[in-house]
């Protein structure tokens, strides 16, 4: 039920197929966020039409609102978001770190204070097993320990030390919620280390010596270090990961990011920026972001993106869609959503060609150039 096949490759960049209970996920791909159980200003049905493949949903937040106890009696994260395709939860581990003026942390957990009332909440890693096999997604993600990239590396350690430790709790907490239903829901290890490539490789062998895993994620990126950084850290991180195991990059999703990194060998991603900077009136394009509020745009007839198929460039023109920003029209905030997130499917799914083809570094090359030129 839960397997990886490579259908090509090129240099570390892979093509693959994930095999999960509600369905196959080609890889490269990238999965839009729905932390509060909705894609914000989308519908599943939207996704499907921008060819979304599998979503992301916060842990955290669907514990707090709704309650993992209430989405479980409307069926689990699927039926009650009436998306059919695979999901995946993060932790709670981001929050960890983004909300770092509401929590406590300790050996047995982190307490939190509830953004939304104040009240207190505990959250181990036997809690939030419990709480992502109620939610049902297909892939659960373990909870860590992240901390800002400039930490000190004793604070590096320590937070990597932690996620071990976690990691090995919540192995046996979900093997026990799993007994009966293995074929259900899995179970990812998230590595930490900052940006060490000692630490890297330790957090990665340390977790590959805990149990035998389905997938990998590469945590505690895109928190504040330079995106030469990133790269380096995954370039360094990558001899060190099994072949056979599909790789996830965390919180990054950026045109640029993905190309660098499916070249590094990531074959996942998942991000806010493209629904968050579509509702700020920003649009991807090939040749850079295109600011839809800029008056230029008034009086223009071309759509966002002339190769683009999805519902926004196929119908509305530019100047249509700033009259809809500047007049505050909630429909804007729907299609240029819309439009980045297919934006960023096409590239994965155009980057899954080239590397099948043979031609990906080549194709990823032209197409950075391009892109960073219409930024400059």
């Amino acid at each position: 039920m839960f397997e990886f096949e490579i259908d090509g490759k090129m240099g570390s960049a892979r093509a693959g197929t994930l095999h999960l209970p509600h369905g196959e996920v080609e890889t490269p791909v990238f999965m839009p966020v729905g932390t509060n159980g909705s894609v914000r200003a989308i519908s599943p049905f939207d996704l499907k039409s921008v060819k979304s493949q599998m979503i992301l949903a916060n842990t955290y937040h669907l514990h707090l609102r709704p309650g993992d106890d209430e989405v479980a009696e409307l069926g689990g994260l699927n039926e009650f978001m009436a998306w059919d395709r695979p999901i995946l939860t993060d932790s709670g581990g981001f929050q960890v770190f983004s909300l770092a003026s509401l929590r406590k942390i300790s050996e047995d957990g982190v307490e939190f204070m509830s953004h939304v009332d104040g009240s207190k909440i505990f959250l181990s890693p036997e809690r939030v097993m419990d709480i992502e096999w109620n939610l049902g997604p297909d892939v659960a993600m373990a909870f860590d320990h992240v901390v800002p990239s400039n930490s000190e590396r004793k604070t590096v350690v320590d937070a990597l030390e932690r996620t071990t430790r976690w990691l090995e709790r919540c192995a046996i907490r979900h093997r026990e919620l799993s007994a009966a239903s293995p074929d259900r829901q899995t179970l990812w290890p998230i590595i930490q280390g900052g940006t060490h490539a000692d630490l890297r490789k330790r957090s990665i062998e340390e977790s590959l010596a805990i149990g035998e895993w389905t997938g990998i994620a590469i945590g505690g990126l895109a928190v504040g270090e330079p995106k030469p950084v990133m790269y380096r850290v995954i370039e360094e991180a990558e001899p060190f990961l099994p072949p056979a195991l599909p790789r996830y990059l965390m919180g990054v999703g950026f045109p640029e990011d993905l190309l660098e990194c499916i070249a590094r060998g990531v074959d996942m991603f998942d991000c806010v920026s493209p629904t968050r900077n579509g509702r700020n009136g920003q649009a991807l394009t090939p040749f850079g972001t295109l600011n839809i509020k800029k008056a230029t745009n008034r009086r223009n007839k071309a759509p966002l993106d002339e190769t683009c198929d999805c519902e926004t460039c196929t119908t509305y023109t530019r100047g249509y869609l700033r009259h809809l920003f500047v007049t505050n029209e909630l429909l804007v905030l729907r299609l240029l959503s819309l439009h980045n997130i297919r934006f960023l499917n096409r590239l994965a799914e155009d980057a899954r060609s080239h590397i099948k083809a043979g031609t990906f570094t080549d194709w990823s090359q032209d197409w950075l150039n391009r892109y960073s030129r219409g930024n400059e």
